[in-house]
């Protein structure tokens, strides 16, 4: 596995609602990141903390012992962000035919975090671009916080293959890159075979995407000596509700 990464063409804030529209996809970095959330860049950073310590997902089915994660559901109307009660993240096997199918219950978000001016002023900022997209009444948002790590020797972020979210657009933050190789994004026209590969490297940087345009996917990661990790945060936005098991339960 090569080490080398290839660095992805950025997109200005004022051109990224083009850039959606037109290629179905952008690339932000930290700073564009900050501007749209309105928030300062070492703001952002303070959240990275939050990172540590995530609880170990238990619902793996290649038996890995690679992923953490924690997970919380948002309805965003009239520029008003609310938490609504935890609930299980959920997938028809249409869009993730590994995990799909099954009700997956995730430790919520920390409090810290769930509160903290500069978490929501993220949520609120893509959601802001989105809407010149996109009118909706409410945005139906899920964030997971993850962290993929070497301890099997191999971590895979996306084990589940290339695939789509059944969302409407798709945000994927780099965090953090500690101690590894590999971790490349790569993306494809779901109607094509046009296709892109890069790895996002600088804290805070974003891919943004249309779901029902581009299949996503990002490549395993090795450690560079003995041990290393990737943390990254993902938020889906769906404009007709969550996705919910037929057969809900309630926790």
């Amino acid at each position: 596995m090569s080490s080398t990464n290839l660095s992805p063409a950025l997109t200005s804030a004022k051109d990224l609602s083009h850039a959606l529209r037109e290629e179905g996809f952008a690339v932000l970095s930290p700073q564009t990141v900050a501007e749209i959330s309105k928030v300062s860049l070492d703001s952002l950073q303070h959240l990275r903390q939050y990172w540590e310590g995530l609880p170990r997902d238990p619902y793996l089915k290649d038996g890995g012992r690679y992923r953490f994660r924690r997970h919380a559901s948002y309805e965003i109307k009239n520029n008003t962000l609310s938490l609504v009660p935890h609930r299980a993240h959920w997938q028809s096997i249409d869009y993730n035919a590994l995990h799909g199918g099954i009700e997956r219950w995730f430790e919520p978000v920390q409090a810290g975090l769930a509160n903290d001016p500069a978490w929501q002023a993220v949520l609120l900022g893509i959601a802001n671009i989105l809407n010149s997209l996109k009118p909706v009444t409410t945005w139906f948002v899920e964030a997971h916080q993850f962290r993929i790590d070497t301890t099997d020797g191999i971590g895979r972020p996306t084990p589940e293959g290339a695939h789509r979210d059944g969302v409407d657009f798709v945000a994927v933050f780099l965090l953090d890159r500690v101690g590894i190789k590999g971790g490349e994004t790569r993306i494809f026209d779901a109607k094509g075979s046009a296709g892109l590969r890069f790895t996002l490297t600088q804290p805070w940087s974003l891919l943004l995407m249309n779901d029902e345009r581009m299949i996503h996917e990002s490549t395993p990661i090795q450690p560079l000596a003995n041990y290393g990790y990737r943390d990254t945060l993902v938020l889906t936005y769906r404009s007709n509700g969550f996705q919910d098991s037929p057969n809900r339960s309630q926790q």
